[in-house]
């Protein structure tokens, strides 16, 4: 199979399954006005989506070091969907936390499989992540737009219409999952890889993951509720402030490859943090008309680091590119639906701007936290097999 079209299918895969992870964000809004929510319910909501997939994610990871397990990535998709679409439906709070929490689950064991099998496609270059990353990002940025069109229908009784992306994205992977059984050999042995794990420096950089994913989870829980407290309007005004933060995340991920290529991704990666302090400064205190330009522009930088971290983890670790993979993808939502409550529970103290402080400074201890790393050497983890039809995805196990 050709890498451009591998490449592509993943990455659409990777769309349908983010849809998911945006979809618990675009639901606060209308959870918070059919069921009259408060900050500190519906932020619980984004954090069970979290918990487990937190603590999940990175097993997963481990797991696939282990044995390959390309399987996952059309049951994981299908478990994502069924989740959302199931929470919406039900009345009680209880079992809305716990089917959003099968949700998570399902994006959990998704994310590190599929991010080995976009490293074996692309060659383990950050270009190619990079576009398997804008999968996701545009999963992210077509999830209020979706969520908006279901909820226009009838309300969160009609969420089970939210299970047809997982749906597709079980399929569009199917492909290149046929051409790793065939000519892989993907199944039940360890990688051979060249290269020395760097476990400081992998500290480092999940470190800063850490803090990053606060701020975007963030801002994802109550951009909406705040852009209608800003600007007056309604749940259509918070779905619009919620795609732009995720559209400007697609933009960002491009940016930062492309950046990448120029002033090398640990330069690049220091000096987004620089400029996302400044960017969610303006989301916070920026004047009306400006917010949502702000929104916009927080996003952009917020993501240019995005794909860029994925690929250093997995070179500073060239041993354990799942755990390198599951820790990296798996903190940069998951981590940061465990704060969304303490943010919620501030805002319904004091005000929402309050409670969306904190997320200033953590851009500038990302900053802080970076400025030691270093550029890893990149490790020949797969083979790459040129032939007449195109790259033969072959993961070197023994």
């Amino acid at each position: 199979m050709p890498k451009i079209k591998a490449i592509a299918l993943l990455s659409a895969g990777h769309a349908c399954v983010d849809v998911y992870q945006g979809s618990v964000a675009a639901l606060v809004p209308f959870f918070a006005a059919e069921r009259a929510y408060g900050y500190a319910a519906v932020s619980g909501i984004v954090l069970a989506a979290s918990l487990l997939s937190s603590v999940a994610q990175p097993l997963f990871g481990a797991l696939t070091d282990r044995w390959a397990m390309p399987w996952l990535l059309p049951s994981a998709t299908l478990l994502g969907g069924l989740g959302i679409g199931f929470g919406g439906l039900v009345d009680s709070y209880a079992l809305t936390l716990a089917f959003v929490a099968v949700s998570g689950i399902g994006v959990a064991a998704y994310h590190p499989e599929a991010a080995r099998v976009a490293r074996i496609a692309g060659g383990g270059g950050h270009k190619a992540m990079g576009w398997f990353s804008l999968g996701g990002n545009i999963g992210f940025a077509a999830a209020p737009v979706l969520v908006a069109a279901v909820m226009a229908l009838g309300g969160l009784r009609m969420s089970p219409l939210l299970v047809v992306p997982a749906l597709a994205g079980s399929v569009l992977c199917l492909p290149v999952l046929r051409v790793l059984t065939r000519k892989a050999g993907a199944g039940g042995s360890r990688s051979d890889v060249v290269g020395v794990d760097d476990w400081r420096s992998f500290a480092k950089l999940s470190v800063s993951v850490v803090f990053r994913s606060i701020v975007f989870v963030g801002l994802s829980t109550f951009v909406s509720l705040y852009a209608q407290q800003r600007t007056g309007g309604g749940t259509t005004t918070g779905s619009a402030a919620l795609f732009l933060l995720y559209l400007g995340g697609a933009v960002g991920t491009l940016l930062g490859s492309r950046l990448a290529g120029r002033r090398g991704r640990v330069t690049v990666v220091r000096w987004s943090y620089l400029a996302t302090v400044v960017t969610v400064a303006g989301v916070v205190f920026g004047p009306g008309p400006a917010f949502f330009p702000f929104v916009l522009l927080a996003a952009v930088s917020l993501y240019i680091p995005f794909s860029l971290q994925i690929t250093l983890s997995q070179d500073y670790l060239p041993t354990r590119v799942g755990t390198a993979s599951g820790v990296t993808l798996g903190l940069t939502v998951s981590i940061g639906g465990l704060a969304s409550p303490v943010i919620g529970t501030i805002a319904d103290q004091t005000s929402l701007q309050t409670g969306l402080l904190p997320l200033i400074a953590l851009p500038a201890l990302c900053w802080l936290v970076t400025r030691s790393l270093g550029e890893p050497d990149t490790p020949k983890a797969t083979d790459q097999r040129n032939t007449p039809d195109g790259v033969k995805l072959v993961d070197k196990r023994n």
